[in-house]
């Protein structure tokens, strides 16, 4: 009976392990085939968004500008549909940590591809959407290949130019005034970009004569289709004019869909609204205790206000005049970068890489007219290049404006902007990136991830003593109830029907921005939905991860460790770098 009893144990324990195994062998075998699947989902998309590889720094499509007819897009949504049938073969159990997160941003893009082209149909109001002048600058300037090649390359971009602003102008068939502005001002950009040094690199080439007499005449085509769709965008701003354009007030149905999509956050659109407006509070009430222990300070002699609020403006008013010089506001930023790099080696927050330097330079005209600043990173195919950190340069400012400019950008803010930015912001994020094992990670970033890294980094230095002072902390407050009146404005614009006057008052009253900055994020708002939300919503998600981590490790709890595991996972939305970092 012993026997028999011995021989049934060690049966159940012999299929158990060889069931065990099977399921690793099965686990194995899907992780193996969900990485070709990726391949191929690559692929599909490059060969569907030629830009975005060109991004990526891949550039064997450069040649490739699809044209947005019916036909294709119709095509587009069968691509897209084949690939979520193929994607939905896999078991999400049975993939491993990171092909889930990449499961998860796979399943997010194709649901966001198809919702943009059928609910959202952007292409029929917004006429910022069609402009080759990114395409043709980066064929240009690339060091990617010979300049004889990538002058054949263009040729042969510049072939369809002509149908592709064609199909532009049949597509706008609703368009709003905010985007024909913005549509017109970045077509002269192209404009530019197709002028005299484009000429003169042709010129210089050792092409053939017939080659060049045939990219000549394709530049020639291109302009003329360039300025045609120019001269339409300025004819509908015309007939649109007294109300008759689309709103870009996008509305509550849509904005939860697109917060849920884009944003993907464990926070709802609803949330996150709710969260800022008492965070928004919260401020306030710090910079309220800052202000009146320094009022003496900087203001002595005048009587503190009764009204608190004005109290902080005064006093915000007084410190933002230290600032640069207006034909030094390029140049300090750029002395400012070695100085942060230091501080971060020397405070062991980060490991940097010395060989990938973050490159100052004034935003190419065609990027201008949404922000004032932002990075540019080498794409996962040419880690090796330069990252840039764009800045708009005051010298289109009127006096006015440039003064404006430069005391919302003052002494204390202009560190703070360098940080976010750059390091250790978004370049050092992005360089982090860019080592992801994981390439769809790179290619499919979460934005409220990337910045509310950013936005997490500048208090995170401020904590570790980077510059700490009152000054520095009161105008740290000010900087961060931008991220928060973000959401806010936001909201309530797409939304709650927010009317400027009110905008204005949130911006410059209860958040102390200067005029010009409130009158550019107010163009913003109009010219975008949900991306404005990020900042708050991925500055929340990891600084309450980052404090759930510490009461998990107690005293084993680091801070490079943290920073560097949480960076390791890449460009993925929070909510699915928690599950990992807290198994």
């Amino acid at each position: 009976m012993k026997k028999q009893l011995l021989l049934v144990i060690i049966l159940i324990i012999s299929v158990s392990a060889c069931k065990e195994q099977t399921n690793k062998d099965v686990a194995s075998d899907q992780n193996e085939n969900f990485d070709s699947f990726k391949e191929e989902f690559l692929q599909n998309l490059w060969k569907q968004s030629p830009g975005w590889a060109s991004w990526a720094g891949l550039h064997e499509y450069d040649s490739i500008l699809n044209i947005d007819s019916e036909e294709n897009k119709q095509k587009y949504l069968n691509s897209l549909k084949e690939m979520d049938a193929k994607l939905q073969q896999f078991e999400l159990a049975n993939l491993d940590d990171k092909n889930k997160i990449d499961y998860h941003l796979i399943e997010n893009s194709l649901e966001s591809s198809v919702w943009w082209v059928n609910e959202f149909k952007g292409h029929e109001w917004d006429a910022s959407g069609y402009n080759i002048a990114g395409r043709v600058w980066t064929i240009v300037n690339g060091d990617y290949a010979d300049l004889d090649t990538r002058l054949e390359i263009l040729s042969a971009l510049l072939k369809n130019v002509p149908a592709y602003y064609e199909s532009g102008i049949e597509n706008l068939t609703r368009p709003t005034m905010e985007h024909l502005d913005l549509g017109y001002n970045q077509n002269q950009g192209a404009l530019h970009i197709l002028g005299e040094q484009l000429l003169d690199s042709i010129s210089s080439s050792t092409l053939s004569d017939a080659t060049k007499e045939t990219l000549l005449a394709r530049v020639q085509s291109s302009k003329e289709a360039v300025s045609n769709y120019i001269a339409t965008l300025e004819k509908l701003k015309v007939e649109l004019a007294d109300g008759k354009a689309e709103s870009p007030r996008i509305g509550k149905k849509l904005y939860d869909k697109n917060y849920a999509l884009q944003v993907n956050s464990g926070y709802t659109a609803d949330e996150i609204y709710n969260k800022a407006l008492k965070e928004k509070k919260k401020i306030h009430a710090k910079m309220i205790e800052i202000s009146d222990s320094i009022w003496d300070n900087h203001l002595a002699g005048l009587k503190k206000p009764t009204d608190e609020i004005v109290m902080i403006k005064m006093l915000i008013d007084k410190i933002a005049e230290k600032h640069v010089a207006r034909e030094d506001f390029v140049d300090e930023i750029k002395r400012q970068m070695p100085i942060l790099a230091s501080f971060v080696t020397e405070h062991d927050l980060l490991t940097q890489d010395p060989s990938k330097p973050l490159v100052v330079r004034e935003m190419p005209v065609h990027m201008r007219g949404v922000s004032g600043a932002s990075v540019s990173s080498p794409g996962p195919y040419e880690k090796g290049k330069d990252t840039y950190y764009n800045v708009t340069p005051l010298d289109g400012y009127s006096d006015e404006e440039a003064e404006s400019n430069l005391r919302e950008y003052n002494h204390y803010i202009l560190q703070i902007l360098n940080i976010h930015e750059g390091i250790p912001g978004h370049y050092t994020q992005l360089v982090y990136g860019n080592e992801s094992p994981s390439i769809i990670k790179t290619i499919l970033a979460n934005g409220a991830m990337v910045e509310g890294w950013a936005n997490y980094a500048e208090i995170m230095m401020l904590e570790e003593g980077y510059n700490e002072s009152p000054e520095m902390w009161l105008m740290w407050y000010k900087w961060q109830l931008r991220s928060v009146t973000n959401t806010i404005l936001d909201y309530s614009y797409h939304v709650l029907d927010l009317q400027k006057e009110d905008a204005m008052k949130l911006m410059i009253a209860e958040a102390f921005q200067e005029k010009t900055e409130a009158e550019e994020k107010w163009v913003r708002v109009t010219l975008t939905s949900v991306q404005l939300t990020s900042y708050f919503t991925g500055f929340s998600e990891i600084y309450e991860l980052r404090d759930e981590m510490k009461t998990l490790k107690g005293d084993d709890f680091d801070l490079k460790e943290f920073h560097e595991q949480f960076l390791s996972y890449g460009n993925a939305p929070v909510k699915y770098i928690r599950e990992l970092m807290i198994k």
